[in-house]
């Protein structure tokens, strides 16, 4: 039976008060409006960024809250003026999304999009100003436009994009941050040159992607920066070729790599 243009009760973990335990609750989803789409989430994965808000050391803490922005769903419904996606099609939400018609979103240099930029302080939709969620007839504020702790959600068609439905969505879902911040750091800002040398601070999903963007631009050198030598054997998949713990060396570390850039400096 279809569910459009319904309210649908799902599960969320809501965070209520900054730093204390997310509780599983029965929350009411309403339907997409304008250029809105309802996904029902199937995977989520955590991010560092969730819990840095969740511990309200972000700039304007906002409570009750539904976190998570890496995830991999399915279209349940669409809105009006939607005709790019319709329910069925396999999705990944993004925290920053595209209007396609802005000046950044023409430009190959830049994806913060006027509307759709990253925004941490906005808990509501941009259409109207109001929240999809709620519990009792109290709003629950969304974040990042994704919300995907979840079992469904409500994102702006903007920031969210089509894949290929055969991607397996378990392992996909990263996608939607950890992957393409780190593959798009490098291969759209830094663009390492064939044959340069990269150093990337930290071997975590982001520094990892970074330096399998590293690796098919062709650089030569690709060191590692960690302080946990265990991700070093995991990073030699992603390209990476030369390491370095600062716990092993009595310098800092910015000396450690500057002389493993220019070995032949006094």
């Amino acid at each position: 039976m279809s569910t459009a243009g319904q309210v649908i009760k799902c599960r969320a973990a809501v965070a209520w008060e900054a730093g204390k335990p997310l509780s599983i609750e029965e929350v009411e989803v309403a339907p997409p409006q304008k250029e809105e789409v309802r996904l029902k989430i199937l995977f989520t994965s955590l991010c560092h960024t969730d819990v840095y808000f969740w511990e309200a050391k972000g700039q304007h803490p906002l409570f009750p809250r539904i976190y998570g922005h890496e995830a991999g769903g399915i279209v349940e419904s669409v809105g009006e003026g939607v005709t790019d996606l319709q329910p069925g099609d396999h999705v990944l939400p993004v925290f920053t999304g595209e209007c396609k018609e802005c000046r950044h979103c023409k430009s190959e240099e830049s994806n913060m999009c006027d509307l759709l930029r990253i925004n941490t302080d906005r808990g509501t939709m941009l259409s109207d100003g109001k929240s999809r969620f709620s519990k009792d007839g109290k709003p629950i504020y969304h974040f990042l436009g994704t919300s995907t702790f979840s079992e469904y959600t409500v994102c702006h068609v903007g920031s969210v994009a089509k894949i290929n439905p055969a991607a397996p969505l378990e392992k996909v879902c990263v996608l939607s941050c950890g992957i393409c911040t780190g593959f798009g750091a490098t291969v759209n800002v830094a663009k390492p040159k064939k044959g340069s040398s990269v150093a990337i601070f930290g071997l975590g999903a982001v520094g990892l992607a970074a330096a399998e963007g590293a690796r098919v631009s062709g650089a030569a050198r690709i060191i590692g920066v960690d302080l946990n030598s265990n991700r070093f054997e995991e990073a030699k998949k992603f390209g990476v070729n030369e390491f370095v713990n600062p716990k092993d060396h009595n310098k800092p570390v910015q000396e450690v790599s500057y002389r493993l850039f220019y070995p032949f400096t006094c």
